[in-house]
């Protein structure tokens, strides 16, 4: 049984109603996260529509600083984005999912411009902004947006995907875009890399990746490995991690074969890192081929290179005897 002092919900209601907003009172004080959020939870109480206008009140106030986040900042400025993401989430869009999807991405669209406040390209701050478009899906199948509304957006926030905030987008709004509204966005995306193919400026060559990564996910959404594979230059087709992803595609479409010529083309010599996970991908092709005789004979050649413990564990224990 838990002393009646352990800090859990059960044990702070004895306190009261009165107590308990003197602490809070009292902890917030100097703590600007903490003071948002009660404001926060002040404003749900009244309503989500209370709820929604300190949120874009907060939002407005986040795209208007310049300042640098330094390192002294960063956690309170995530804990005040977690706040702001939860508050949509939580108070707005349960009872207005409209307006909480008009808000998420109203978050969504202060990522490259706090990313840049931070240090370019920070990975932490950018997976705050990859795990909260996962919210998106959510919303928009709750609020049901017009399509012709939902691929404007998503097309505009995909051309904006300068540090991969909105990587794995399409995936999630694809429930809730109609074939036609994704055939509309590759349409879209594939006239932008048509208009800036061949260029060298950097604007154009920024383009250019955002395009194909969008072509990229498009293509896995609606089951097209030759759109996949149609996104990368033939010599980039040699570098053993594209040549894995194109390689796993293949075979889900049963197409093994081709996926051991694309194997056999890439340059694990030149990019030796990737030789492992080149090697995994070979064999998993074999043996999906019914071509055990042969895995277990590359098992053991690739043994026989590396000494890898792994590769001849696997061997024995498909050995006949065991």
């Amino acid at each position: 049984m838990a002393s009646k002092t352990t800090l859990n919900a059960k044990n702070l209601e004895a306190l009261g109603a009165e107590r308990l907003s003197q602490l809070l009172i009292e902890i917030s004080t100097g703590n600007a996260v903490a003071k948002r959020r009660l404001r926060l939870e002040l404003a749900g109480a009244q309503g989500p529509k209370d709820a929604g206008r300190a949120i874009a009140k907060r939002l407005t106030s986040i795209a208007k600083a310049k300042s640098a986040i330094d390192w002294q900042k960063r956690k309170a400025f995530i804990d005040d984005l977690e706040t702001q993401r939860r508050g949509i989430v939580d108070q707005v869009a349960q009872n207005d999912p409209g307006e909480a999807l008009f808000l998420m991405w109203r978050f969504m669209s202060l990522a490259n411009s706090i990313i840049d406040r931070c240090y370019i390209g920070d990975d932490v701050v950018i997976r705050i902004f990859q795990e909260a478009h996962a919210d998106l899906g959510a919303l928009a199948a709750a609020a049901q947006p017009r399509q012709d509304l939902l691929v404007d957006t998503a097309y505009n926030a995909l051309s904006d995907n300068i540090y991969g905030q909105y990587d794995g987008l399409i995936s999630v709004l694809a429930p809730v875009l109609e074939e036609e509204g994704i055939e509309q966005l590759r349409q879209r995306f594939s006239a932008l890399l048509h208009e800036v193919a061949g260029s060298s400026e950097f604007a154009d060559r920024r383009k250019q990746r955002i395009a194909r990564q969008a072509l990229l996910e498009l293509a896995d959404v609606q089951g097209d490995v030759n759109g996949f594979i149609a996104q990368f230059e033939p010599d980039s087709r040699t570098i053993p991690q594209n040549a894995i992803q194109i390689a796993k595609r293949l075979l889900a479409d049963d197409r093994g074969v081709e996926a051991l010529q694309v194997l056999d083309a890439a340059d694990v010599e030149k990019y030796s890192s990737a030789r492992t996970d080149c090697q995994d991908m070979r064999i998993e092709v074999l043996e999906a081929l019914g071509r055990k005789e042969e895995a277990q004979a590359f098992r053991w050649a690739c043994f026989e290179r590396d000494l890898s413990a792994a590769y001849l564990r696997t061997y024995l224990g498909k050995l006949p005897d065991f």
